[in-house]
């Protein structure tokens, strides 16, 4: 490929590009993420059954297949955002995602419609994956092409920050909204509010991103000619990188929704804890992984993004073993430290992940490619995780033994580091950075 001059993009372009992705991102996981915390309602209201277990398991059963559908959305918008530009496809993906959350709140459940209630359930949580998987790929290589070299660490790693904040906003409403009102309450028709509020937070979000310009570097190689004709067959040539984003992404998919979805469940249905040490546990967590993602971004960008997964990647492994070991006869007070150790663990780990695939990666195909890799190890290993872990303790009745399951993940990841080398970045650097005139710069992308 040819030298390709990309544009000085000035401050308040790049402040505005970034503040338009990340508060779309913030919403799309809010949509995305209130469903995992009401699964324990909708098990009752849309799977009726005599055992309160298989109500539950048949909840998490469609949360997970909601993730399986995430690559089929990335097979889908991932090429999409790589022919006709990231901010049309980050938009497209928005209004799909607003708009089945806010449906959810509509729905009828099970005692008034029957079978076709979960059905309905089904495919709107099937049209949010879709939505979901388009989301990632897309938004990562538009926050990382803004970025440019040598802060795509800190600045990707605000993406994560946004999921996890998104993520809280969903806790806060709706275990929040049970606490205050009750059970009762939330089984009758409160928890419709949360599906709801979507919706209004959709037309915020798709308000800003219709403002929002394409990445800098995506508008250089369509005004060079050198966007690709067919990114998903391009993609297949870089098999060696998809891998590698495929097996680092694995623990972070895992103790991703350990912290963030499941341990809620683990917590009340398994432990027996009290709704407020629920809440208050849910909360802490995401606060301390979210705040330390922009420290493991930073570091990672002046220290270099193997050394920070490699240590990072131990710890999760480890503080994940700890989870499980600590849960027979825990109190409140000795469970809080492994759950922290995951959320900690977790915030460093994930900080430098997403700078890491966008560099494996070029440009013309990278879209495409995140989307593939990303969400295959995110249906497998972290949607999946909260179906599985019911499944395996109504069966085996041993609330230890997932530690294999999530010790697994983390050791996949870990000998994908090992294995990483400086040789997988310097093959992706394709578009070199030439600053030149902007104006005449922007003129020659819109021609």
């Amino acid at each position: 490929m040819r030298e390709i001059e990309i544009q000085e993009v000035s401050g308040q372009r790049r402040k505005r590009a970034f503040a338009g992705a990340v508060t779309g991102h913030v919403i799309e996981w809010y949509d995305y993420g209130i469903y995992g915390f009401l699964a324990v309602y909708m098990g009752q209201l849309f799977f009726a059954s005599e055992n309160p277990t298989v109500s539950l398991l048949s909840s998490f059963a469609v949360f997970a297949l909601s993730f399986f559908i995430r690559p089929l959305g990335g097979l889908f918008f991932g090429p999409m955002a790589d022919k006709i530009g990231r901010k049309q496809t980050l938009l497209i993906v928005l209004i799909l995602m607003a708009g089945s959350t806010c449906c959810i709140g509509l729905l009828p459940t099970y005692s008034t419609i029957g079978v076709a209630a979960p059905i309905l359930l089904i495919l709107l949580r099937c049209i949010q994956g879709f939505s979901a998987g388009g989301e990632i790929g897309t938004v990562t290589s538009f926050i990382a092409e803004y970025a440019g070299s040598g802060k795509r660490g800190h600045s990707t790693s605000w993406l994560m920050t946004t999921a996890v904040l998104g993520l809280l906003l969903g806790s806060l409403v709706a275990n929040g909204l049970s606490a205050i009102i009750g059970t009762e309450s939330m089984l009758a028709w409160a928890w419709r509010l949360p599906f709801l509020f979507a919706g209004v937070l959709g037309l915020v979000a798709i308000y800003i991103r219709l403002k929002l310009e394409d990445s800098p570097e995506f508008q250089a190689i369509v005004a060079a000619g050198e966007s690709s004709k067919a990114p998903l067959r391009e993609t297949l040539s870089w098999m060696r990188a998809i891998m590698l984003v495929f097996c680092i992404i694995t623990v972070h998919a895992s103790i991703f929704y350990l912290v963030l979805t499941y341990a809620s469940t683990f917590i009340s249905e398994i432990l027996q804890f009290s709704g407020s040490v629920r809440f208050w546990f849910v909360i802490v967590a995401c606060l301390l992984s979210a705040a330390v993602m922009p420290i493991g971004g930073v570091m990672s960008d002046r220290w270099g993004r193997k050394p920070i997964l490699l240590t990072s990647g131990v710890a999760a492994t480890g503080s994940m073993l700890w989870f499980f070991l600590a849960a027979p006869g825990a109190t409140p007070v000795s469970f809080f430290f492994p759950l922290m150790a995951c959320a900690l663990s977790f915030g460093f780990y994930a900080s430098s992940t997403y700078a890491t695939m966008t560099e494996l990666l070029p440009t013309r195909i990278r879209s495409t490619g995140i989307a593939v890799a990303y969400n295959l190890p995110v249906a497998l290993f972290g949607g999946s995780a909260p179906l599985i872990a019911a499944w395996f303790i109504s069966t085996t009745g041993d609330i230890t033994a997932l530690w294999y399951f999530f010790v697994a993940t983390g050791l996949i990841s870990l000998i994908a580091l090992l294995v990483l080398r400086q040789e997988d970045f310097e093959k992706a650097e394709q578009v070199q950075t030439v600053p030149a005139d902007e104006d005449s710069l922007l003129h020659k992308a819109d021609t």
